[in-house]
């Protein structure tokens, strides 16, 4: 990438890119469209970034447990919300937490995804919380999984997905790996290394050891993407990727919303009422807007399959349901 400059490996082997500040729009979406991600700086004002990190915070330690977010030792399963993949929260209402909702509609935010897609008639996805807390030790690690997020049946770009950094991403911190250039191999490898009567409608592919080699091979090795308190990054979603957990090195406390914009025309009328049905139970989806709407359960499970005493309803501060907010939610049309 033009702008960026490479520092050396990192304790877990992977080359870090640290992009330096740009005012010039044209200068991230020129990296979006030939590395597959970008990173939009100050997208967020950093106190207002500080501001939503502090809120996803307050909700992390509001469920009654001896969680302390300056005390390690009480860093365990039994304090925390229940999790997927470790440190990621869907459950509780929390993608519509009134938090959530102001930081999807920040304007550097909306106007990175208008100048993405050329329109400013966008809906949001209703995505997860990210608050991963490093050194645990009640967990192990669970390396790396490499996948994309769209479908081999899809052709072209359908979805850019976003990182909403409320929390610096330095080379030891938690944080995103991709594969720079692999949504321009995307095609060429499902034709030519897979089997196409194999290829499945759900949006998501992992890839095992032997294929990553294949876009090593043809100049697509993994790298860090370094970010901070602000900034948005945005990839293809098309681009190899994964959630690269802190190494031992790490005393940061990542704090990410994941969000997603497509335009509002893309949605077919029963992936709207699908949407507008999730949004009514407060519930949350994939990273697809208009799209995939997959609905994840509105109740939260224990691992004995119960539901959590601790669960909600409803978010714990509901948003303002404003225009603004009813349009990119699917719930009204623009």
């Amino acid at each position: 990438m033009a702008p960026s400059a490479v520092t050396p490996v990192t304790s877990d082997a992977l080359p870090v890119v640290k992009p330096v500040a740009t005012t010039h729009a044209p200068t991230w979406l020129a990296d979006l469209d030939a590395d597959g991600y970008a990173v939009v700086k100050g997208a967020i004002p950093r106190e207002r970034a500080i501001k939503y990190q502090t809120e996803a915070h307050a909700w992390l330690t509001s469920f009654g447990t001896e969680l302390d977010l300056a005390a390690p030792r009480t860093w365990v399963k039994e304090n925390l919300p229940v999790q997927s993949k470790i440190n990621t929260f869907h459950g509780y209402g929390v993608a519509h937490e009134k938090f959530m909702w102001d930081a999807r509609m920040e304007p550097g935010v909306l106007q990175a995804f208008e100048a993405i897609w050329g329109t400013d008639k966008l809906l949001a996805s209703f995505d997860s919380l990210n608050i991963t807390l490093p050194n645990r030790r009640d967990i192990a690690r669970k390396g790396a999984w490499e996948h994309v997020d769209q479908s081999p049946l899809k052709r072209g770009r359908h979805c850019v997905q976003g990182i909403l950094n409320l929390s610096p991403s330095g080379p030891e911190d938690g944080g995103l790996v991709v594969y720079p250039g692999s949504h321009r191999l995307s095609e060429a490898f499902f034709d030519t290394q897979t089997d196409r009567a194999a290829w499945n409608p759900l949006d998501r592919f992992l890839f095992d050891e032997a294929q990553l080699a294949w876009f090593k091979a043809r100049g697509s090795p993994p790298v860090k993407v370094c970010a901070d308190v602000g900034d948005l990054i945005v990839w293809d979603s098309r681009t190899i990727h994964y959630g690269a957990e802190p190494t031992e090195l790490s005393q940061q406390i990542r704090t990410v919303i994941y969000a997603a914009y497509t335009p509002a025309q893309l949605a077919s009328a029963e992936q709207l009422a699908l949407k507008r049905d999730v949004f009514a139970k407060f519930g949350g989806t994939t990273h697809w807007p208009h799209d995939n709407i997959v609905p994840r359960s509105t109740e939260t499970l224990l691992e004995d399959g119960t539901r959590d005493p601790r669960d909600r309803d409803e978010p714990r501060q509901l948003p303002l349901m404003s225009d603004q907010l009813l349009k990119l939610a699917g719930v009204k049309a623009y």
